[in-house]
């Protein structure tokens, strides 16, 4: 399904039956991500998984920005007219996430980030290198957005009002200083370390962070 947001036409995924759950993805990545988490969150919520901006189905753009993104989720979420949906966003999705909630305080139920970072510093070196080596021969946005930006601030994160659930791998890229930083200067919010996972281990192609989903939205 596609709906037009923010002048740009998304293409969203729409699976089960329940309260209104919304599933963002990392960079690079589609909503298809999910596919096994959907499987099992289905049976509890309607799911929605839309393809961010230049991204699978979605519109392409020229240029890529996170509070831009934020924006469309806002107007998805009122587009569709869905009543405070809890917001899962991996990566690229929690940066998003983040946003989001401080942007429109009364908008979610729960917000729920994986691997969110705060700045470009937020990544290790290694990786970094990696991506910004990959974003000389990628053409798109993708990588660059990366290496300027998010920008999330204290008073960003202190002012987040939703209960918030943050998690990351043992091993993830993004370093771990700053998801507890996220962790502690969200009031209220909540942290789980996944050990021995990296980025994504627990997130694509798997059913452990629907469990998480499941284990937090029931509190």
């Amino acid at each position: 399904m596609y709906i037009t947001v923010n002048a740009v036409k998304l293409y969203y995924d729409k699976t089960g039956n329940g309260s209104p759950l919304i599933m963002v993805h990392c960079n690079s990545m589609s909503h298809k991500i999910f596919n096994a988490a959907v499987k099992v969150l289905s049976q509890h919520f309607t799911v929605y998984c839309p393809d961010s901006r230049d991204h699978g189905k979605s519109e392409k753009v020229k240029t890529l920005h996170y509070e831009d993104m934020a924006e469309d989720m806002a107007q998805f979420i009122t587009g569709l007219g869905l009543e405070k949906p809890v917001f899962y966003g991996f990566s690229d999705g929690g940066i998003i996430g983040l946003l989001l909630a401080y942007r429109y305080p009364d908008m979610l139920s729960r917000l729920i980030v994986s691997g969110a970072s705060l700045n470009p510093d937020s990544t290790k070196d290694l990786p970094m290198k990696f991506f910004k080596l990959w974003s000389h021969f990628d053409r798109s946005d993708k990588m660059r957005i990366m290496m300027r930006e998010p920008d999330i601030t204290d008073e960003i994160l202190k002012g987040i009002t939703v209960p918030t659930f943050v998690t990351a791998g043992e091993k993830d890229v993004i370093k771990l200083s700053h998801t507890q930083h996220i962790a502690d200067t969200i009031p209220g919010a909540k942290l789980r370390i996944f050990p021995k996972e990296g980025h994504s281990g627990y997130i694509m192609r798997s059913t452990k962070i629907a469990d998480y989903i499941l284990e937090v939205t029931r509190e």
